[in-house]
């Protein structure tokens, strides 16, 4: 009776054990960008495991967009946006952005991964002021309309002077090569294998801290502060992927290969130079004022009827606290300068 007493009890403990150890599941999304990869590398690499995470990993989305419809519908918990979320808040979706995955938490220009391609017979060359007249391909509401906005800005041109053509980045290589359009700018690996694929094609334009980059880790505001303590493990197992991938960012590019549909080793290597220069987790000042300088410019284009606090929609506290807990994940990267430094209940002020 005793030795079956024990035996129960040893049964039950170690069923209470198995139930402390399993681990907490989440549903991540995407983007099908090179710069998104340390998501799928967490998992690969086993960061998320070390973590105590089961993250499960949806399908590439074309955008940020479709990233977001699908956090709505509940087929995703956190997403990988930028841009898309500004338009997404303005609907009334209660969104928190918890972390970068991509930018530059040291300064506050960082648009490498971006690019703008023109066709071989387009008339268009390195000399900006050449796209006045020109059909230019972006998607609307994502960094890559906000990278156009800023190129032409830069040429002394408005949208007045171009046509500009809402195209989904699959779409763009194929309107390019048939001559639907006669540029278009986009995050890669769009514009590599579109200077591969389209004789002729030429890069107009290459990055040139002509806006920051508006990337982040976002979850809806009440799943995030019911599962905070998943959050941070979260961003520590990504930021443990984001310093592999600097390190190593020929098998980073390798990675990349698996998870995003059709692209190529070489044009993969090629993008991952880019991505590793602002693959950037942490927060600082310069991520609160890339949000604002970004909703500010889509606001002045007439792109959107109004702005928000973007104090209400970045919740610094999850990264803050992976940065002083866990240093060395960061130490590869430049020092944020004092002035944007921020702490877990840091204001910002435009």
């Amino acid at each position: 009776m005793k030795k079956t007493w024990i035996t129960g009890l040893l049964l039950s403990l170690s069923a209470a054990v198995a139930f402390a150890q399993a681990p907490t599941k989440v549903k991540a999304g995407w983007v099908a960008a090179v710069d998104q990869i340390a998501l799928p590398i967490a998992l690969e690499r086993g960061y998320f495991e070390k973590e105590g995470l089961d993250v499960e990993i949806a399908r590439p989305y074309a955008t940020g967009v479709d990233a977001l419809n699908a956090l709505q519908a509940g087929e995703t918990q956190l997403v990988q946006v930028g841009v898309p979320m500004i338009g997404a808040v303005l609907r009334g979706m209660d969104l928190v952005a918890v972390g970068n995955y991509t930018g530059n938490a040291a300064k506050f220009g960082s648009d490498g991964t971006l690019a703008m391609v023109a066709g071989k017979d387009s008339g268009i060359t390195k000399d900006l002021k050449t796209l006045k007249g020109k059909k230019i391909a972006a998607s609307f509401g994502t960094i890559n309309h906000l990278y156009t906005l800023a190129v032409l800005e830069k040429a002394g041109l408005t949208t007045q002077d171009v046509t500009l053509v809402n195209t989904p980045p699959p779409d763009m290589t194929v309107a390019l090569l048939s001559k639907g359009i006669d540029a278009f700018a986009c995050w890669d690996p769009v514009p590599i294998v579109a200077l591969k694929d389209v004789p002729g094609a030429v890069e107009v334009s290459r990055g040139g801290d002509l806006i920051a980059s508006v990337g982040y880790n976002v979850g809806t505001r009440d799943w995030v502060a019911k599962n905070g303590a998943t959050v941070e493990k979260f961003l520590a197992a990504v930021s443990a992927a984001d310093q592999w991938m600097r390190a190593n960012p020929k098998a980073a590019a390798q990675v990349a290969t698996r998870w995003i549909p059709g692209l190529k080793p070489e044009v993969a290597e090629t993008a991952m130079q880019f991505n590793v220069q602002q693959s950037d987790r942490r927060l600082s000042a310069n991520s609160y004022r890339a949000l604002h300088s970004a909703q500010d410019r889509l606001h002045k284009g007439g792109f959107i009827k109004s702005t928000f606090d973007v104090n209400k929609h970045l919740e610094p506290k999850y990264i803050v606290n992976v940065m002083q807990k866990r240093p060395e994940l960061f130490k590869d990267l430049p020092p944020i300068p004092a002035n944007a430094a921020i702490g877990a209940n840091y204001t910002f002020k435009p």
